[in-house]
């Protein structure tokens, strides 16, 4: 299986779920591809919006990622965040135990997976729709605005791309021990032999019971979120 560095893409697409511009669409994701493909590219076309605003496609994806940078910033300075992060965070402490790994980092990035796989496991958002849209969006465009962001040679980032969509890797968050197992592939980035696998196997055990806790209200954070954000048109 190919894996990537894991990112909330799903709880960023339940925003864009009926929003047949593809373009936008990847671009509302397109933050995190960057950073999975090429981890130390640092892009900022809003500080230059003039290289994008004469054509209806580039257009779309400076949107696209413009909504993405703001729904981060709701959430991350929600409430919502604050208080389940650290509810997380609690959950799993007896998971660190000679451990490397920061607890609340941990808690930070599983949060945001654990909603991940509720949209999947409750059907909010659909993956196979998903993808579609990633597929459908004009490539030709999209290499374009990378090289107005600076990026000189984009085929590491299209072969990135070919492999994200070709694997779908994202029905892997239907199963709670892959989300187990994307947080240890993210923090085997950071440190030397994260977690044991009693401790992963602990770690999953948590996370469900962290799920069940918050399952019956998790939408409201998204539905704070999307009453924040500007329309689409």
């Amino acid at each position: 299986m190919v894996t990537f560095k894991a990112m909330n893409f799903l709880s960023h697409f339940y925003f864009e779920r009926d929003n047949y511009d593809e373009n936008m669409v990847i671009g509302v994701i397109l933050p995190d591809l960057v950073k999975n493909a090429q981890k130390d590219s640092n892009l900022y076309p809003l500080k230059e919006k003039h290289l994008f605003e004469g054509d209806a496609l580039q257009l779309s994806l400076l949107k696209g990622w413009e909504r993405h940078l703001e729904v981060d910033r709701i959430f991350h300075s929600s409430e919502f965040f604050k208080t389940q992060t650290n509810a997380l965070k609690q959950l799993i402490l007896p998971v660190f135990e000679n451990s490397p790994v920061k607890p609340f980092f941990l808690a930070h990035i599983g949060l945001e997976l654990v909603l991940d796989h509720l949209l999947t496991v409750k059907g909010t958002v659909s993956i196979p729709t998903f993808y579609e849209r990633l597929t459908l969006a004009d490539k030709p465009a999209l290499d374009i605005f990378l090289k107005n962001c600076g990026v000189a040679d984009t085929s590491v980032f299209f072969k990135f791309l070919d492999s994200f969509i070709s694997s779908r890797y994202l029905f892997s968050y239907q199963k709670m021990e892959n989300i187990s197992y994307a947080l240890n592939r993210i923090c085997m980035r950071l440190w030397e032999n994260p977690f044991t696998e009693a401790q992963l196997s602990m770690l999953t055990e948590r996370l469900e019971q962290y799920k069940e806790s918050i399952a019956p209200d998790y939408l409201e954070i998204f539905d704070r979120i999307e009453g924040m954000l500007p329309p689409l048109f």
